[in-house]
C-alpha cells in the first residue's frame, strides 16, 4: 500500500474533511494547505496527483495520535524519514489505544488470523532476532477492521422527490433532517417560520375564506 492509500483510508473511515486533515497536521506542528490534501487524495492517474512522502505520512499519523489521545507535554517528536508498515501499525495502535488482544480481535472480524507472537514481532527493533516485517496484507486487513469498527457515517444526502401531479422537471428538494413548511402555513417574511402570528379580525368568522360583505355593515342615519 502507498502512503496516499493510507491517507485515503483513514480519511474515509473517520469522515475527515480537508479542514480536519489540515488541523491534524497542525497538531503535529506542521503546516499544510487544503490544496496539498486535495493533491494527495487524488487518484494515482489524475494529472494533479502528488505522492505523499514518508515524512509527511509520519507527521499525519503523529497528529492523528495527538487528535485521538491528546498531546503529551514537551516537544513534538520528530517524524520518521522512512515509514514502514511496522511503524504505521504501531502508530495506529497508539492512536486508537489498542492492546495486542484488541488488534487480534479486530483482525478476526475481517477473517484474518494473526497470533500474538507474530504481532509482537512487528513491534521489535529491526536488529532484534525476532523482528518480522509487516506485509501489506496485514496493514490492508487492519485498516478494513478499523473501518468496520470505527466508521463514521456520512451526513444524509439531499434527496429529490417529484411533486405529485407535476412533470419530471418540476421537483421539490427535501432534506431528511429538516421539516418542511406545512401546506397553507402562513409565511412571515424576515422571521423564522411561525415566529409571529398573523392578525385576525375577531368579527370575521374563522371558517370564512372571503372578505366580509360590505352590504352587511350597519348604515348610520342622521336624525
Amino acid at each position: 500500500m502507498t502512503n496516499n492509500d493510507i491517507l485515503r483510508r483513514i480519511r474515509y473511515t473517520f469522515n475527515f474533511n480537508n479542514k480536519k486533515m489540515v488541523e491534524i497536521f497542525a497538531l503535529a506542528e506542521h503546516t499544510v494547505t487544503r490544496e496539498h490534501i486535495s493533491q494527495w487524495l487524488k487518484k494515482d492517474n489524475d494529472s494533479d496527483f502528488v505522492r505523499c512522502s514518508d515524512t509527511e505520512l509520519a507527521i499525519f499519523l503523529n497528529g492523528f495520535i495527538n487528535d485521538r489521545r491528546g498531546k503529551k507535554p514537551g516537544p513534538q517528536i520528530a517524524p520518521e524519514k522512512r515509514v514502514t508498515n511496522n511503524i504505521i501499525l504501531t502508530k495506529l495502535k497508539i492512536a486508537l489505544n489498542l492492546q495486542a488482544e484488541d488488534i487480534i480481535e479486530l483482525l478476526n472480524t475481517v477473517d484474518f488470523r494473526l497470533s500474538k507472537p507474530e504481532l509482537s514481532a512487528f513491534a521489535r527493533k529491526v536488529d532484534h532476532k525476532h523482528y518480522r516485517e509487516c506485509k501489506d496484507q496485514v496493514i490492508r486487513n487492519f485498516l478494513n477492521a478499523i473501518d468496520k469498527k470505527y466508521h463514521v457515517a456520512r451526513t444524509e444526502k439531499i434527496q429529490q422527490k417529484p411533486v405529485e401531479g407535476g412533470s419530471k422537471a418540476s421537483q421539490k428538494v427535501e432534506h431528511k433532517k429538516f421539516t418542511k413548511k406545512k401546506p397553507n402555513e402562513p409565511f412571515v417574511e424576515g422571521a423564522r417560520p411561525n415566529a409571529s402570528t398573523i392578525y385576525k379580525n375577531p368579527k370575521v368568522s374563522t371558517n370564512s375564506t372571503t372578505e366580509p360583505n360590505k352590504n352587511n355593515r350597519k348604515i348610520l342615519k342622521l336624525k
